[in-house]
């Protein structure tokens, strides 16, 4: 075998050793998503820990900007302090680890539609008579011999037709009760709360994290949900009717590597 077919040889081979070792990590990525549905047959999915929101991983204190800090000087004599919100104590939450509820009420409805046509049809010939003195190697290699006069031959004919219809109601009202994690020099407070309510073999997450002003909460230690800045709110969950909502793992892959 001469060594323009080694050359020929060698690149099939690794074209075939990315093939396989692609398949390989798709199959690893699938197989920890069995291994943790196998792992769940006949028990509960299982809750997370109460933890310390500074030691989660991921955790990274919040910078804002901040305006220039006032000084504030108090009055030996006087009854009020500057700092304070009312005359006598404030229940309300104040400082880091104080818990504040949050009101969440979304109300979100959406309606559009969408129509395209799209035809398309295309028929292109290439000849290679000299392909750099590889045309009369790549002919022995082959099996039933190689024409250079119509090396590249590509014809194609699509039509697409689409036809799309979004019609989308939420409705969420829950209450969650947040942690301050972090009081910003402003006086505005970073909170981060979490709550897991598991019914049967059906796990629900709900998570929040963003920013309060101290002056939006209210008399009864609650604050609405559209006066948090850079709010985070997910709503979720895993369990037996989750897996079932969702598509299988080949369809996920499929869907993502596939351009047409």
């Amino acid at each position: 075998m001469s060594n323009n077919e080694n050359k020929i040889w060698v690149e099939i081979s690794r074209k075939a050793v990315m093939a396989i070792s692609c398949a390989a990590v798709l199959s690893l990525t699938a197989c920890a998503g069995i291994n943790d549905r196998m792992s769940r047959i006949g028990v509960p999915p299982p809750m997370d820990k109460i933890e310390n929101p500074y030691k989660q991983k991921g955790y990274q204190p919040v910078s804002m900007p901040m305006p220039t800090v006032e000084a504030v000087n108090g009055h030996p004599n006087s009854l009020w302090e500057p700092a304070r919100q009312t005359f006598f104590k404030d229940q309300r939450a104040h400082k880091v680890g104080d818990i504040v509820t949050i009101l969440i009420n979304i109300s979100d409805q959406a309606d559009m539609k969408n129509k395209t046509e799209r035809t398309r049809t295309n028929d292109e010939k290439q000849g290679l008579p000299a392909f750099l003195g590889f045309e009369n190697t790549i002919g022995k290699v082959l099996p039933k011999g190689f024409d250079p006069t119509t090396a590249v031959g590509m014809n194609s004919d699509s039509t697409s037709t689409g036809d799309g219809t979004l019609k989308r109601k939420e409705d969420i009202k829950l209450k969650l009760a947040a942690i301050v994690t972090q009081v910003l020099p402003n006086g505005n407070f970073v909170i981060k709360g979490s709550q897991q309510v598991r019914v049967n073999f059906e796990l629900r997450d709900l998570t929040l994290a963003g920013v309060i002003r101290p002056e939006d909460i209210l008399n009864n230690n609650s604050i609405s949900y559209e006066k948090i800045a850079e709010a985070r709110i997910s709503y979720g969950g895993k369990g037996t009717m989750s897996d079932i909502q969702q598509p299988r793992y080949g369809d996920q892959v499929f869907d993502a590597i596939f351009p047409f």
